[in-house]
């Protein structure tokens, strides 16, 4: 929806602030605008707009005092409206503004009752809160300069050469100068031994469904990815149900190297059967090297799996953005909470099965998550995320975990997900789709694209500079030339140490290879055929 910029404590100059701000405009292209506070902290906002076109602008004003600046979507802000907040007087229509009401009746003590992905800053003379979404769908970074005043961010860009130290915000907490951090989101499912809760179909399918009416919300064209994966296929099979109701069509849009990348030929066939306007998208891999380095600079990570995935979807996004669309849905989480990635059939139990399905969740904002929203919003684009949705989590993260494993089920990832949606007298997709193999973005789009990257990347850099790797990058030190390249891209925008321990490497657990590719791990139907040509399987 946006991006934020927040510099709590008196003395900077707010021309520069406005600039900082702008280094993300591409997160809010419609509006852009400052506030500056009484004691001298200042507020910015880069706006796209999505709900209450007209008179949604930011930052927005409490009904005395507090000023608020957000980025998100509140799904339940007319029930909240309607309940707690009834009888308070709106200067908008938007959905931001309950959260500046909200802090006004209750303190610091509300960010629970949110029901959306969020991050906000409200500073209400010198006292100030600020916020991340459960789970971190919405990024946000803070810092400290050398005069102690404290920075919010949307993204890194807009602080990381202002502060001394910074970090990335923890999902599913608040930040007040009193209290410091505070965890407010502690869901049962975080304690593995409560994953006895009954196997429910119905339960599954409907409040995937009500997850996906949810992030329908929008006063703007609405799309999906649809990579004909099994969870870009469920959330767009939803989406297009629930927009026949209204007479609307659903768009869908692809994207690979060919007509026959195995993303494109199963989207295309998933788009038939649902009747989506669906758009298929080609491009090279030497379009895709070309904008390797926009990528990890909209990206802020140099994690091997996010700049591969990351490069396709920063071109489709941009042609999605073109066409007019403002929104999409996307399928990112369904892997973690089900233990879909192929790895997860090597877990030598099942608690540790459950443990890495709560961990995955917990640490998706260091890697899923950054590629979805940093590059879709790149282009102005926000992605909303279904399988995300908090009271999803809770009906499915907690099922008992045998129900969950893979080899429950004849090794088939992902079963009473696809088995919730496997409704013959009313089928949601086709069979072909509905069972696909789990297939990583960046490995669907087509196989050539992964390979022919790490050649790229090899021929970039020489042996003497990966000898040397340890000691030029001591922090997460690279130890292939791929992840060096992206390292030194990295490095060129972000040199601050700080900006490196915000990364996190994605690295598949219980398998002999660690590359991250789905193709590494032996139960890929693909593994040792296609691969073996770069190296990815062992």
């Amino acid at each position: 929806m946006s991006g934020l910029l927040a510099v709590i404590g008196k003395g900077k100059d707010p021309q520069l602030v406005k600039e900082l701000s702008a280094r993300m405009s591409h997160r809010g292209p419609d509006e852009s605008d400052l506030h500056i506070m009484e004691n001298g902290s200042i507020i910015c906002h880069e706006s796209l707009s999505i709900i209450d076109l007209k008179s949604g602008k930011q930052p927005i004003q409490g009904t005395n005092k507090a000023w608020m600046v957000h980025d998100g979507e509140i799904y339940n802000y007319q029930e909240l409206k309607d309940t707690v907040l009834k009888g308070h007087t709106f200067r908008t229509k938007s959905d931001s503004e309950v959260i500046v009401h909200l802090y006004e009746e209750l303190g610091h003590k509300f960010c629970h009752m949110l029901d959306g992905d969020f991050a906000f800053v409200i500073v209400d003379g010198d006292n100030y809160i600020a916020a991340r979404d459960a789970v971190g769908v919405k990024p946000l970074y803070y810092g400290l300069d050398e005069r102690g005043r404290i920075y919010f961010s949307s993204e890194m860009k807009s602080i990381s050469d202002q502060c001394k130290s910074f970090s990335t915000f923890p999902p599913g907490h608040y930040y007040t100068g009193k209290t410091g951090f505070v965890k407010y989101y502690n869901p049962e499912y975080e304690d593995h031994s409560k994953a006895n809760q009954k196997l429910d179909l119905d339960l599954i399918r409907n409040t995937l469904i009500e997850a996906t009416r949810k992030r329908l919300m929008s006063e703007v064209p609405v799309g999906v990815l649809l990579s004909g994966g099994l969870d870009s296929s469920l959330t767009s099979a939803i989406a297009a149900r629930l927009l026949k109701e209204n007479g609307e069509k659903l768009h869908s849009f692809s994207i690979g190297l060919d007509a026959d990348a195995p993303d494109n030929k199963a989207a295309r066939s998933a788009a038939a059967f649902l009747g989506t306007e669906h758009h298929e998208i080609y491009f090279t891999v030497e379009e895709g090297i070309e904008v390797l380095e926009k990528v990890i600079y909209h990206i802020e990570t140099y994690d091997i799996i996010s700049v591969r995935s990351g490069v396709p979807l920063y071109l489709l996004s941009k042609v999605i953005a073109d066409k007019g669309i403002k929104v999409i849905l996307s399928g990112e989480g369904a892997d973690e909470v089900f233990g879909g990635h192929l790895y997860f059939r090597n877990a030598p139990s099942a608690e540790e099965f459950q443990d890495e399905t709560i961990e995955r969740v917990q640490k998706l904002f260091t890697a899923d998550l950054l590629r979805a929203d940093k590059i879709p919003m790149a282009h102005g684009l926000e992605a909303r995320i279904p399988f995300l949705d908090k009271e999803f989590l809770e009906a499915s993260i907690r099922i008992k975990t045998i129900e969950k494993q893979p080899k429950t089920y004849d090794g088939i990832e992902k079963y009473i997900l696809r088995k919730a949606f496997d409704t013959p007298e009313d089928p949601y997709l086709p069979e072909e789709v509905l069972w696909r193999q789990k297939e990583q973005f960046s490995d669907g789009v087509g196989y050539n694209w992964v390979d022919e990257l790490i050649e790229f990347c090899a021929g970039q850099v020489s042996d003497e500079q990966l000898a040397g790797a340890s000691a030029e990058f001591p922090y997460n030190s690279p130890t292939t030339k791929e992840a060096y390249l992206y390292r030194s891209i990295f490095h060129k925008f972000y040199p601050q140490v700080s900006s490196a321990q915000t990364v996190r490497k994605w690295i598949p657990k219980w398998q002999e290879n660690q590359d991250p590719s789905g193709r590494a791990n032996a139960a890929h139907v693909k593994a040792g055929v296609e691969a073996s040509r770069a190296g990815i399987v062992a």
